[in-house]
Order: C-alpha cells, then structure tokens, then sequence
C-alpha cells in the first residue's frame, strides 16, 4: 500500500499570516501544501495565483500542489512552473469544454516545465473520462465536494470512483500512481478513503479547526 500523504488545504488557513501557517504545517508533519487557485469564472470565488506561491516557495520545503480550478488552465502553467509549483492539476471539465484535446496538450505543457501533472474529475464526471491520460499522470485528483467552498460533507458516491480509479491505474502498470482525495475529508472517513484506494488526503477545515494541528495531521496519516 502506497504511503498516506497529508496535503492541507491552505483555502482554509488565514491568509493574513500565510508565511507562518505554511512554516508550521511544515512542522506539524504535512507532507505536501495544497493551494486550491480559483478564478471566477469555474468557481464563483476567487483565492490567489501564482504570486502567492512565488511567495510561500521559500518559506517550506513540502511540495506545493496546484490546483487550478480555472478556465483556460495552458494560459497559466507557465507562471505556476515559475513560480515553482511542484505539481499542478488541472480541471477535465474546463479542458473539455475547450477540444477534446487540450486536457492532454496541457498535460503534457505541465510536464514540459519539469513539473509533475494531474488532472481533476468534480463529483458528477464519471472517472473513466480521464482513463486516456492516465500514463502522462503523477496525480489523479478526485473531487469529493463540488469545488468553490470550503467546509462541504464529503460526497459518499465518490468512494465507487476512487476504487475505479486505483483499479485501473493497477491494470495498466501504475500502482504507484497518486490518487488525491479533495473535499469533506474528516478523521472519521479518512480510513474508508484510504482503503477505498486513495494515498493523499486533501484536508482544509479539519486540520485548521482542530486544537492542534500535529496530532490531527498524524491521526490522519495513521488511519487504517
């Protein structure tokens, strides 16, 4: 089984002190930071781009994951990869909405920077329509709430799509591959997550409102 990885949702953090909350996370015992980037115009809010990522890149070593939730994400991979984003996830939705083609051109425009790639299904995308990418990616991301908001109930139904998702990238030869769980993940559904197949925990309202970060970060990481 593949490790548990921990990736806080800085959505749910106070941006007012953003370099002490990632330099802590980091100490908490978070392995990866997940900056969840909206435009508008996908999503109705708007959170922050590449500057911020530029911003926070110094202060931690965690990998930073991108998750751009945007139209037009091939505009933007650029100042993401510059800004030194270690992995960026694109949306299905708002690539297909462009060509049939431009979810695996932008795929393949991520990893041409050096960075790794994943692309993004919300709850009502049936997984199978990014089976095709599946040898280009590092990260297969799972929405578990409709995105936008933080703080939603995680969906039930999307379990069924994480065991496709991990049955098929065994079938084709990639245990290894990274399946993100975003949205609604709590201390007590972490453990169904996990066995459902996913490895990396997308967690926001659960790691920032609890009393203590550490502890919460490593009952998630200990699940079984």
């Amino acid at each position: 089984m593949l490790k548990t990885k921990i990736a806080p949702s800085i959505l749910s953090a106070d941006f007012s002190v953003m370099g002490e909350t990632i330099k802590k996370l980091e100490q908490c015992g978070a392995d990866m930071i997940h900056c969840d980037v909206m435009d508008g115009s996908f999503v109705e809010p708007i959170t922050f781009g590449a500057q911020m990522l530029k911003n926070i890149r110094p202060l931690t070593k965690l990998p930073l994951d991108a998750h751009l939730m945007i139209e037009h994400p091939k505009t933007q991979i650029k100042f993401f990869a510059d800004a030194g984003a270690d992995i960026i996830t694109v949306h299905y939705k708002a690539c297909n909405k462009i060509s049939d083609s431009y979810l695996k051109e932008t795929l393949e425009l991520i990893k041409s920077y050096g960075v790794k790639c994943g692309a993004v299904v919300n709850p009502d995308v049936p997984v199978e329509n990014i089976f095709p990418v599946f040898p280009l990616l590092d990260m297969v991301l799972l929405m578990s709430v409709y995105p936008g908001y933080g703080g939603q109930k995680f969906i039930p139904e999307v379990m069924e799509k994480i065991k496709k998702a991990r049955d098929y990238a065994e079938a084709i030869g990639r245990s290894e591959l990274d399946i993100e769980i975003d949205g609604g993940v709590t201390l007590g559904n972490a453990a169904e997550i996990r066995r459902a197949g996913a490895n990396v925990l997308v967690a926001g309202s659960t790691v920032f409102n609890s009393a203590d970060m550490a502890d919460t970060i490593s009952k998630l990481k200990t699940v079984k």
